[in-house]
C-alpha cells in the first residue's frame, strides 16, 4: 500500500474505555449485589446497559472500531483467569456452585477462603488479581464472556474488536500457586496455554470477529532472550492457526525495544505501539526493522494515562512519519482509557479557561477521531480543531497558575544537607525508644478507620449547605473520640486519629495546596469497586497553612499513648494525581516535598512524636526499564528525605507501602532512611519480610498480618502464625504488628474483630519470646 492510500485508510479506535458509568452505576450495582440488595439479573442488566452506552457513545463520536471484552465486574486479568480455566483449587467449588459468586470470591475472598493476591498493573495505580499457577495447572477454554460481549456490540452496528490479555503477559504476571515449587516459572506453561487461546480465537472468529487484539505490555519491560523467544514462539504458533481472526498484538506504557523485531517478524497482521511514553524509541526501532510493510499499525499518539489536551500538530507529525513505515496506520490512545476519568463536561468547579487544557476519555476520543480525519484527509479537514488546540496549548503555557517564582526559588536553594536527618538511625532509635517506651512487637494501624455512611453524608451536607462548619466539625470530633477510645480499649500501642475528615489520601492534601485542581466527577478505577478522583497537579506547589495539625493535636489530647501524624508522601502525591507534563517530575516532587516538610515540622512543634509519611506509590512509579530506574529513584528518595529531614532525632518517622512487588526496590526503601516501614504482606505470606532480611535492612518494619482488601476477619492464631513467620526474618526488637493498609474501605464490625485479633496475636507471640 502506498503512503497516500495508508493515510486514506486511517481509522480511529481505542483499546478500552472506563467501565463505571457516568455516576458509578457499576460500583453501586456490584456493592448492592454483595449486600443482597441487587439481584444477579439486575447486576447483569446494569452491566449490559453500561456496555451498550459505551459502544454507542464511541461509535457516535466517530470511533470506527470499538473494543469488546475490556468491560469487567472486577478486573480484566481475573477475567482472563476465568477464560483459561486457571481457577485455584480453593475456589473451584464456589465457582462451580455459582460462577458469579465464585468470581467475587477469587477477587475478595470469603471468611473461609483467601482471595487471589492483588498488585499493581505495571506502573499504574490500577490493581489486578495475580494468577496462581503451578506444574499441575490444567487450562480449559471458557470464551463465554468474550463471545457474548462481542455479539452484543456487533448487534448494535459498529465494527468491534475483542481485546484479550495476551498469553505471554498473562504468564509473566502470574505467580507460583500455593504448594508449587518456589522457583516454578509460569512461562513454562506456555505450550499448555496456547491451545486454549487457539480455541478462544476460533470461538471469536465464529462469533463474527474480524480482528482480535492480544495485549502484551509485559514485553515493554526488560526481558531475557528466553522470554523473547517464548513470545516469538507464541505468535508463530497463533499466527499459523487457520481458524482464527486477524491478530493485533498491542504493547504500551514504554518502548517495545528488543521485543519489537520478534513481533514484527511474527505471522500476525498488526501491531499497536505507544507513541506517547516512548515515541522516539519506538519510531527508531520501527525504522531499524524496516517498518511493518505488510502489517497494520495502530499508533497510540493520544496519552491514555494523563488528562492534558493532545498537541495535535505534534501527533500529526508522528503519524506522518509512521505512514512510511506500515501498510496501514490507524489512530488510538496509547493504552486503554480505563486510566482516565470519563468526561470533563460535568465539571463545574474548574474555570472554563483551565477546563480547556483537560481531556478525559470522551475528549480523548474526539482527539483520536480528529487525528484520524486529519491523517486521512489532510490538515485542511481539521483547520478549526487545530486552531482551537493551538489556543488551548498557548493558554496553559502562558498561565500564571503554572509558575510561582517564590516556590521555584526555594526549590533551587535546596542543599544535600536538607535531605538528611541530623543523626544516623542507630542513634535516633535509642532516643525514640527511650521517649516512646513501646513494648516488643508494638501494635498500630496504617492510618484510616472506616469511612461510614454518616461521615460521607456529613461531608455532602457541608458541601450542600445543609449543615454549617461548626456542625460538621462537631461530627468529626465525635468520630475521632470514638476511634481513639476504641484503640485504647483494644490495646493498640501507637494510635491514629482515623482520618474522619479526609475524603482521599491524596485529594485531601491537594485541596489545601496551591497548584492543584480538584474534580467533582473525575472518578478512576483503582481496583474492583474502589474508585478515586485523582487531583490535577497543574502548577507550582506551596502550602498556605497547616493541613493536619489541628485534628492530630486534638486526637493526642484524648490519650496518653502516642498518636501518629499522617501524611501522604511526595511521590504518591504525584503518582496518584494527574501530574503536569511541562517540567521534569523530579522538579515537581521537590516542590511537593518542601510543602510537606513544612507540615512535618509543624506537627512536631505541636507535640507529635510519631509521623507517618505514606509512599505506597514508590514501587508503582518505578520505570519499567531498568536503565531508567536510577534517575527516578534518586529524585524519589530525595523527595522523601527532604520531607522528613528537618525533624529532631527523637521524632520517629514511619512510612507505608502496599500492593506492589518490593523486592527490586529494597535498596530504595533503605535509602528513604525512615525509622519504621509498614508493608503489605498478608496475601504474599510475609514475602517482603524475607526480602528485607536478604537485603540486610537495618531498621524497623511492620509486614502486615491483616489483609484489609478482603472482607474476611483473620483469626488471632492466623495473625500469630504470620507474625511467627515474620520473626524468622526480622528480629523482635525491630518487628511491628499492623494491618496491610488503611481501614477506610472496611466496615466497623470486621474492623473491630480483626484488630482485636491482631492485638491478641501480638500478645500471644510476645509471650512466646525468650525473656531478656
Amino acid at each position: 500500500m502506498t503512503t497516500k492510500s495508508a493515510a486514506v485508510a486511517a481509522r480511529a479506535t481505542v483499546y478500552g474505555y472506563p467501565r463505571q458509568g457516568p455516576n458509578r452505576e457499576l460500583k453501586k450495582a456490584i456493592e448492592g449485589y454483595w449486600k443482597g440488595r441487587v439481584t444477579a439479573d439486575a447486576l447483569r442488566a446494569t452491566a449490559a446497559d453500561l456496555r451498550r452506552a459505551n459502544w454507542l457513545q464511541l461509535a457516535g463520536a466517530g470511533i470506527d472500531e470499538v473494543p469488546t471484552g475490556d468491560f469487567s465486574y472486577y478486573d480484566h486479568v481475573l477475567d482472563t483467569t476465568v477464560m483459561v480455566g486457571a481457577i485455584p483449587d480453593r475456589h473451584r467449588d464456589a465457582v462451580a456452585a455459582d460462577p458469579l459468586d465464585g468470581y467475587f470470591a477469587m477477587a475478595r475472598g470469603t471468611q473461609d477462603v483467601a482471595p487471589l493476591e492483588m498488585t499493581k498493573w505495571f506502573d499504574t495505580n490500577y490493581h489486578y488479581l495475580v494468577p496462581e499457577l503451578g506444574p499441575d495447572t490444567v487450562f480449559t477454554a471458557d470464551s463465554a464472556k468474550q463471545v457474548a460481549e462481542l455479539k452484543e456490540a456487533l448487534a448494535l452496528g459498529p465494527a468491534a474488536r475483542p481485546v484479550l490479555v495476551g498469553p505471554v503477559t498473562y504468564l509473566l504476571l502470574a505467580k507460583p500457586a500455593p504448594g508449587a515449587p518456589a522457583d516454578f516459572e509460569p512461562l513454562t506453561l506456555l505450550d499448555r496455554l496456547l491451545p486454549v487461546y487457539a480455541e478462544v480465537l476460533a470461538d471469536l472468529r465464529a462469533a463474527g470477529a474480524e480482528w482480535v487484539q492480544l495485549d502484551e505490555p509485559a514485553l515493554v519491560q526488560d526481558r531475557t532472550a528466553a522470554e523473547r523467544h517464548a513470545a516469538g514462539r507464541a505468535y508463530r504458533d497463533l499466527g499459523a492457526l487457520t481458524d482464527r481472526p486477524k491478530l493485533l498484538v498491542a504493547s504500551y506504557f514504554d518502548r517495545l525495544g528488543e521485543a519489537l523485531p520478534v513481533l514484527a517478524n511474527a505471522p500476525v497482521e498488526g501491531l499497536a505501539l505507544d507513541f506517547t511514553e516512548a515515541a522516539a524509541a519506538n519510531l527508531d526501532a520501527l525504522a531499524a526493522v524496516g517498518g511493518l510493510p505488510r502489517k497494520r499499525l495502530i499508533a497510540g499518539v493520544v496519552n491514555g494515562r494523563n488528562i492534558w489536551v493532545n498537541d495535535l500538530e505534534k501527533s500529526l507529525a508522528t503519524l506522518g512519519t509512521l505512514l512510511g513505515l506500515a501498510d496501514r496506520v490507524d489512530v488510538a490512545a496509547s493504552c486503554s482509557l480505563l486510566h482516565v476519568p470519563l468526561d470533563t463536561t460535568p465539571e463545574r468547579d474548574i474555570e472554563p479557561q483551565i477546563l480547556r487544557w483537560l481531556a478525559f476519555a470522551r475528549q480523548k476520543t474526539a482527539e483520536i477521531v480528529t487525528l484520524a480525519r486529519g491523517l486521512a484527509r489532510g490538515t485542511g479537514a481539521i483547520t478549526a480543531e487545530l486552531a482551537a488546540n493551538r489556543a488551548d496549548l498557548a493558554s496553559r503555557a502562558g498561565s500564571p497558575i503554572t509558575r510561582d517564582p517564590a516556590v521555584r526559588a526555594r526549590a533551587a536553594a535546596v542543599t544535600e544537607a536538607d535531605a538528611r536527618r541530623s543523626q544516623p538511625y542507630a542513634e535516633r532509635t535509642a532516643a525514640q525508644r527511650a521517649h516512646l517506651r513501646l513494648p516488643l512487637l508494638p501494635t498500630t494501624t496504617i492510618g484510616s478507620f472506616p469511612q461510614t455512611g454518616e461521615l460521607r453524608t456529613a461531608r455532602a451536607d457541608l458541601r450542600g449547605g445543609r449543615i454549617d462548619t461548626a456542625g460538621y466539625e462537631e461530627r468529626i470530633r465525635a468520630e475521632i473520640q470514638e476511634v481513639i477510645s476504641f484503640q485504647e480499649k483494644t490495646g493498640l500501642d501507637v494510635l491514629v486519629h482515623g482520618e474522619a475528615e479526609r475524603n482521599d489520601m491524596v485529594q485531601y492534601f491537594a485541596e489545601q495546596l496551591t497548584g492543584y485542581l480538584a474534580t467533582q466527577h473525575g472518578w478512576v478505577q483503582s481496583y474492583g469497586t474502589r474508585y478515586v478522583r485523582p487531583p490535577i497537579l497543574a502548577g507550582d506547589i506551596a502550602r498556605p497553612e497547616p493541613m493536619t495539625v489541628r485534628w492530630t493535636a486534638y486526637a493526642q489530647s484524648l490519650t496518653d499513648r502516642p498518636v501518629k501524624g499522617m501524611l501522604t508522601g511526595p511521590v504518591t502525591m504525584l503518582a496518584w494525581s494527574f501530574v503536569r507534563d511541562d517540567q521534569p517530575r523530579g522538579d515537581t516532587a521537590r516542590q511537593v516535598a518542601l510543602a510537606l516538610r513544612d507540615e512535618v515540622n509543624d506537627l512536631e512543634a505541636a507535640g507529635t512524636s510519631v509521623i507517618q509519611v505514606d509512599e505506597p506509590a514508590l514501587r508503582e512509579t518505578l520505570p519499567l526499564r531498568t536503565a531508567d530506574r536510577p534517575a527516578y529513584l534518586a529524585w524519589a528518595t530525595e523527595a522523601f528525605r527532604l520531607t522528613t529531614g528537618g525533624v529532631r532525632p527523637g521524632t520517629q518517622i514511619h512510612t507505608h507501602m502496599c500492593y506492589a512487588e518490593f523486592g527490586d526496590i529494597v535498596q530504595a526503601i533503605d535509602d528513604l532512611d525512615a525509622d519504621v516501614i509498614s508493608l503489605e504482606a498478608a496475601r504474599s505470606h510475609m514475602q517482603v519480610a524475607r526480602e528485607l532480611a536478604a537485603h540486610g535492612y537495618p531498621r524497623e518494619a511492620g509486614p502486615g498480618v491483616y489483609d484489609i482488601h478482603s472482607p474476611r476477619v483473620p483469626g488471632a492464631e492466623e495473625a500469630a502464625e504470620l507474625l511467627r513467620t515474620g520473626l524468622k526474618a526480622i528480629p523482635a526488637e525491630r518487628l511491628w504488628v499492623n494491618p496491610d493498609c488503611g481501614l477506610k474501605t472496611r466496615g466497623w464490625p470486621e474492623t473491630r474483630a480483626s484488630l482485636e485479633n491482631l492485638v491478641t496475636a501480638a500478645r500471644t507471640v510476645r509471650g512466646e519470646l525468650p525473656a531478656s
